[in-house]
């Protein structure tokens, strides 16, 4: 697509692509096949020795995109970015020649450059390195955008991630930070003995969760596919196949809205431990944010982008969501009332629910709009209404709901876990008591599956986006998403 960035006319392309021209007429390749440093610019600074005689310090090779340019006569201080950071280049005429000096002062912000220099500290006390030889490794035929401001246009942000990157350090940092989160889950869970694995994404039903799926069609096999919306059902199948703990990291697809916390295409973690239940599922997602929060990004708490501080270290709040809906309704027998007694008291409350939905949806719209969103240090709201998932065990006591929890942090559900259903013929009576146009086709292989016996297991489900948004501060998941899908 062409860039529609400020400040990039026709003319600044022009001089850009007479460069080039003048490089392949002069036969320097403007664009090389490769170029080995030696060093990331991080451990180039690392690599300095403190003390060390000048003509003692190591000699390193480094390369990346310029995006300073100092020039002062006969010597200039430019600084290059790749993946690790950014660091000094002080190249002199009489250090690398003058026909190559003259090439050099030719070079434009974005070029990519390869430098190899001995180390050594400027009086303000900054690693540099002095370069004895360069070289141009790739053209940049665009300018940057202006350097003062960077890239700020948000929607340009989102369609030109790339420039996103090289502009804006916070964006760089969140994603190295994404990457470091879901190894660190990796690590968390390997090291408790779950096994990763990868589950199809195309599947024959779209079951395990209750969404609008995306829809495929087969070629060869002349058949439509579902595109995964949930990663549970075939976990389960692994459990009947004796892999009592196992985990997967993988894309889901769901063909519904996009907002601040949606995205058609999101990654999701499923974690499933046979003889555990949804209380062993809280000890572990507990312990396993309180590492990514200390272990992996080297804190204690996180704030919010309004301010308010989230403590991880402290007590973590567990309550009922019947409790938490009659207190905010101000009625300790809501869930005995009537529909109709329901539907006048939330039109008071300001929410606007239908006539036609069903009793268990006008209560979780009080808590979905009025709870959920003010729950922002870390609580288990358990014990949900069973028709709001039918694959979790009912509970023991109280045929209404099941044994469940949400954690909700930040004022969104983080990480729901259930006590699995693993009673075959229970699992079909609420697959068959599902109503309203959310429900979930009959998975009859998944029942004739947990026939064979299915251990007791807990199950647990985090968004890979919505727990980088939280950890790493962000206000939207189209900030934590590289390329979060756009309108035209």
């Amino acid at each position: 697509m062409s860039s529609n960035l400020s400040d990039i006319s026709h003319d600044q392309l022009a001089v850009r692509r007479q460069k080039l021209a003048d490089l392949r007429e002069k036969g320097v390749d403007p664009f090389r096949t490769d170029f080995q440093p030696t060093h990331f610019s991080s451990e180039a600074v690392a690599a300095f020795v403190e003390g060390a005689e000048p003509e003692d310090q190591p000699t390193v090779s480094v390369a990346g995109r310029l995006i300073v340019i100092r020039k002062m006569g006969k010597a200039q201080f430019v600084k290059i970015q790749d993946q690790a950071g950014i660091i000094q280049l002080y190249v002199r005429l009489d250090g690398i020649g003058a026909d190559e000096y003259a090439d050099f002062k030719k070079l434009d912000l974005g070029d990519i450059i390869g430098v190899e220099g001995q180390l050594f500290q400027t009086k303000t006390g900054e690693i540099s390195i002095r370069a004895s030889k360069y070289a141009l490794v790739s053209k940049s035929l665009r300018p940057l955008p202006e350097k003062f401001h960077g890239l700020t246009d948000t929607e340009q942000k989102y369609r030109q991630r790339h420039l996103d990157l090289i502009m804006n350090k916070e964006s760089r940092e969140r994603f190295f930070n994404r990457s470091r989160l879901v190894s660190g889950i990796r690590r968390y869970l390997e090291e408790r003995s779950f096994l990763e694995v990868e589950t199809p994404v195309f599947q024959t039903i779209a079951g395990g969760a209750a969404a609008k799926p995306f829809v495929t069609h087969h070629n060869t096999l002349d058949r439509d596919f579902f595109m995964r919306i949930s990663l549970e059902l075939y976990l389960k199948r692994l459990l009947v196949g004796g892999f009592d703990r196992v985990f997967e990291i993988g894309r889901n697809f769901r063909n519904e809205g996009i907002s601040r916390r949606h995205n058609p295409e999101f990654t999701m973690l499923e974690v499933y431990q046979a003889y555990s239940d949804y209380r062993g599922m809280m000890e572990l997602i507990q312990g396993l944010i309180r590492h990514l929060v200390t272990d992996v990004l080297g804190g204690k708490e996180i704030k919010m982008p309004d301010g308010e501080v989230i403590d991880f270290m402290g007590e973590w709040r567990e309550a009922k969501y019947k409790d938490l809906v009659c207190e905010k309704v101000g009625d300790p027998d809501w869930f005995s009332k009537s529909k109709e007694d329901k539907l006048a008291k939330t039109k008071e409350l300001g929410l606007d629910c239908q006539a036609d939905w069903e009793d268990y949806e006008v209560s979780n719209e009080v808590f979905g709009k009025l709870i959920e969103p003010y729950l922002i240090q870390p609580t288990f709201v358990t014990h949900l209404p069973k028709e709001l998932c039918p694959l979790a065990k009912i509970t023991k006591g109280d045929d209404s709901t099941i044994d469940v929890f949400e954690l909700c942090i930040g004022g969104m559900e983080i990480a729901p876990a259930y006590s699995e259903q693993n009673d075959p013929d229970v699992q079909r009576e609420m697959f068959e008591k599902q109503a309203g146009e959310e429900t979930q086709d009959m998975d009859e292989d998944f029942l004739e599956t947990l026939e064979y016996g299915m251990p007791p297991a807990g199950g647990l489900g985090m968004g890979i986006d919505r727990i980088v948004i939280l950890l790493t501060e962000a206000e939207n998941i189209r900030d934590v998403i590289l390329y979060p899908q756009l309108r035209s």
